[in-house]
C-alpha cells in the first residue's frame, strides 16, 4: 500500500518496558545496598554469613523497587489530561451513585413510615407521646405537688418541670421524701424476705444492723439494752414517723400528676427522680409493717400496706415503662407483709376485706398496653432525635437490658453512625411500631385480665431467625427487653392475684375452720370474684394439703404446670421464665 504524500507521518514515542524499568531497578537497588554493606562495620566476612544477609538485601530491594515502579506508572498515568478527566468523570460518577442511594434508601423509609402511620392512624393509633400524657389536674387535689412530694425531686426540677441546671441545684434541698431503710449504709444480706421463695424477714439482722450503726451515727435511735427485734426496728425507723405521717395526708387526693418534661432532647434523658423516692419510702414501710406485725401491730400494719399500695398508684397513669416497673417493684414490697401476716394467721376478717379492696385495683394488664404504647412513642421520639443527630447513638454505649446485661454492643461504631442514610432510622420505626403493634400489644388481653406468653415465643424465634441488618437493630435493642417487661407484668398480676385468694381462704378458714376442697365455693362470699391465672386466663391451681396447709399457684409463662414447684436461678432468685408462681407457706408456721 502507499503511503499518502499528503498526510503527515505519524510518529509515536517508544515507551520503556515496565519489567524492563522494574529490573534495572531492582538491580540498581540490590547492587546499591550489597556496596554499603561490605563498607559496613561489623558486615559479615564470611560465605555462611553473606547468603542470609544477601537473601534479606533481595527482599528489601524486590520491595523497593516494586513500589518505585509503581509510583512511577502513576505519576505517567496523571501526566496524561486525558486521564484527569476520566478520574474526575469517575469521581463524579461514584458520587452520584453514593447520592442516589442515600436519597433512595432515605424515600423509601420515608414513605414506609408515611403509609404506616396512615394505616394505623385509621384504626384509632397515635404514635406520639403527646396524646398519651395524663392531662393536667387542680393543684390543689394533685399528690405530686404537695410538700412532701416536692422533695423527691425538687432537687432537680421545679414543679413546673424544668429541668435545674447543675449551678442551680441547692446542696442544702431537703429531700424529705427520699427515705430509704439505710441511706448512705449498705444494709444487712440475707435479712430480707420473699413471698415467692416461703421465706420470712429475718428482723434479728435487722435489729443488729441499727444497733452497730449506733456507734457511727445518731441517725436511728435504739434503746439502751436491746428489746425484741421488731420492737428495735421500730424504734430505729421512727425518725420517718414525721414523713410517713405528712405522706399518708397527701396520698388521700385524688389525683397525681408529677411534672414530668416528657419533651425531653434526647428522649432517653427523661428526668424521673420521683421513682426512686417513692420506692425508697416503700422500703421503709415494708419493713415497718412487718416489724408492727411481730409486734403484734396488725392495724398498723395494714395501714403501712395500704399506703405502699396508695404510693404505687400515683405514677399509675405515667405512660413510661420504667415508671410501671417501678409499681411492679412497690407491689411486690407490699406483698410480703401480706403473706408473713396470712402465714401467722395475724390478720381479721376486716383487715383482709380491706386489703382485698386495694388489690383488686390493680390491673397489670391494662398498665402493660399503656406502657407498651408509651414505650412505641418514646422509641419513635429517640429514632427522630438519632435521624437528626446520629452522632448522639454514643450516649447508648452503655445500654443495659431489664436484667443488667449490657446491649449497646450491638449499636454501630462511632466512625460510622454519620454515614447512616436517614431512611433507615424510619425503617427502625417501622419495624418496631409493626413488632409492638402486631405481638407486644396482644400480649395481653385486659377483657380477660390475662397474658399469653406463645404469642411472644413465635415474636422471639422470628426475630432469632432474622439475619441482623440495618433495618432491625432497634427491634434487636428494645425488643428482648419489651418481652422481659411483659413477663414481669404477667408476674405482677399474678402475685396479686394469688393474693387475693389467698386471703380469700384465710376468710374462709377464719369463718369454717378449715380449708375448702377447691376454689369454687370462696365465691361471692370470701371475694366477689375468683381471679384468673393471667397466663392464659384460665383458674389458679389449687391443692389442698395436710395440716391446714394448701399450694396455690400460676402455671407460670412457659404454661407448663409442674404442680406447684418454683424454678430458682443460680443466684436464688425467682427464675420467671421456668417453673410456677408459688404461694405457700413454711409448714412451720401452721404447726
Amino acid at each position: 500500500m502507499n503511503r499518502d504524500p499528503e498526510k503527515p507521518e505519524r510518529t509515536t514515542s517508544k515507551r520503556p518496558c515496565p519489567a524492563v524499568v522494574w529490573l534495572v531497578l531492582l538491580a540498581a537497588i540490590f547492587l546499591l545496598m550489597l556496596s554499603v554493606t561490605l563498607f559496613l562495620p561489623g558486615g559479615p566476612d564470611r560465605l555462611s554469613d553473606w547468603i542470609p544477609a544477601g537473601l534479606f538485601l533481595f527482599v528489601i530491594s524486590f520491595a523497593a523497587a516494586t513500589v518505585l515502579l509503581g509510583l512511577w506508572q502513576i505519576l505517567r498515568w496523571l501526566s496524561c489530561w486525558r486521564n484527569w478527566m476520566r478520574l474526575l468523570l469517575g469521581g463524579l460518577g461514584f458520587m452520584a451513585l453514593v447520592a442516589l442511594f442515600y436519597a433512595e434508601e432515605d424515600w423509601r423509609g420515608w414513605r414506609a413510615w408515611q403509609e404506616l402511620q396512615k394505616k394505623e392512624e385509621a384504626k384509632g393509633e397515635r404514635f406520639s407521646l403527646a396524646s398519651l400524657i395524663p392531662g393536667p389536674v387542680p393543684d390543689e387535689q394533685n399528690f405530686a405537688l404537695t410538700p412532701i412530694a416536692f422533695t423527691s425531686y425538687g432537687h432537680i426540677m421545679t414543679r413546673e418541670g424544668k429541668i435545674l441546671p447543675a449551678g442551680q441545684r441547692d446542696p442544702h434541698f431537703m429531700a424529705r421524701m427520699r427515705i430509704s431503710v439505710t441511706p448512705d449504709y449498705p444494709g444487712p444480706t440475707n435479712c430480707a424476705g420473699d413471698w415467692a421463695r416461703g421465706t420470712f424477714t429475718r428482723l434479728e439482722g435487722w435489729q443488729e444492723h441499727y444497733r452497730a450503726l449506733a456507734a457511727r451515727t445518731n441517725e436511728y435511735p435504739v434503746p439502751a439494752s436491746p428489746q425484741s427485734p421488731a420492737a428495735d426496728v421500730l424504734l430505729a425507723l421512727s425518725r420517718y414517723d414525721g414523713v410517713i405521717e405528712e405522706l399518708q395526708v397527701a396520698s388521700r387526693l385524688p389525683a397525681s400528676r408529677f411534672p414530668v418534661a416528657y419533651d425531653c432532647a434526647p428522649p432517653w434523658n427523661i428526668a424521673l427522680p420521683h421513682l426512686a423516692a417513692l420506692k425508697g419510702c416503700a422500703r421503709v414501710l415494708q419493713l415497718r409493717s412487718v416489724a408492727e406485725l411481730q409486734n403484734t401491730q396488725s392495724g398498723q400494719a395494714l395501714e403501712d400496706v395500704r399506703l405502699m399500695l396508695q404510693l404505687a398508684d400515683k405514677v399509675r397513669t405515667e405512660p413510661l415503662l420504667i415508671s410501671h416497673l417501678v409499681r411492679q417493684a412497690m407491689v411486690q414490697l407490699a406483698l410480703q407483709p401480706v403473706w408473713e401476716g396470712l402465714a401467722k394467721h395475724q390478720w381479721s376478717e376486716p383487715q383482709l376485706s380491706a386489703l382485698d379492696a386495694e388489690l383488686a385495683k390493680l390491673d397489670f394488664p391494662a398498665d402493660w398496653v399503656l406502657s407498651a404504647r408509651g414505650e412505641l412513642a418514646v422509641e419513635t421520639d429517640c429514632m427522630r432525635f438519632l435521624r437528626r443527630h446520629p452522632s448522639r447513638l454514643r450516649e447508648l454505649r452503655d445500654l443495659r437490658d431489664l436484667d443488667g446485661r449490657p446491649i449497646g454492643s450491638l449499636l454501630p461504631s462511632d466512625s460510622v453512625v454519620w454515614l447512616i442514610p436517614a431512611g433507615w432510622f424510619y425503617q427502625n420505626q417501622c419495624r418496631l411500631a409493626g413488632e409492638i403493634e402486631d405481638s407486644l400489644l396482644p400480649l395481653a388481653d385486659t377483657g380477660r385480665g390475662a397474658f399469653f406468653p406463645e404469642t411472644a415465643r413465635r415474636a422471639e424465634r422470628a426475630l432469632a431467625a432474622e439475619t441482623p441488618g440495618p433495618y432491625n437493630l432497634g427491634a434487636r435493642l428494645v425488643l428482648p427487653m419489651m418481652w422481659n417487661a411483659a413477663r414481669r407484668f404477667a408476674y405482677g398480676q399474678a402475685a396479686v392475684n394469688l393474693a387475693r385468694t389467698a386471703m380469700a381462704l384465710e376468710r374462709w378458714r377464719l369463718v369454717l375452720g378449715e380449708l375448702p376442697e377447691s376454689l369454687a365455693p370462696l365465691a361471692p362470699q370470701f371475694i366477689a370474684k375468683l381471679p384468673p391465672d393471667p397466663v392464659g386466663g384460665l383458674p389458679l391451681k389449687y391443692r389442698r394439703e395436710a395440716a391446714g396447709r394448701f399450694v396455690l399457684y400460676s402455671v407460670g409463662w412457659d404454661e407448663a404446670d409442674n404442680g406447684g414447684v418454683t424454678s430458682l436461678k443460680g443466684d436464688g432468685t425467682v427464675d420467671l421464665e421456668k417453673g410456677d408462681w408459688v404461694w405457700r407457706y413454711p409448714s412451720a408456721t401452721r404447726e
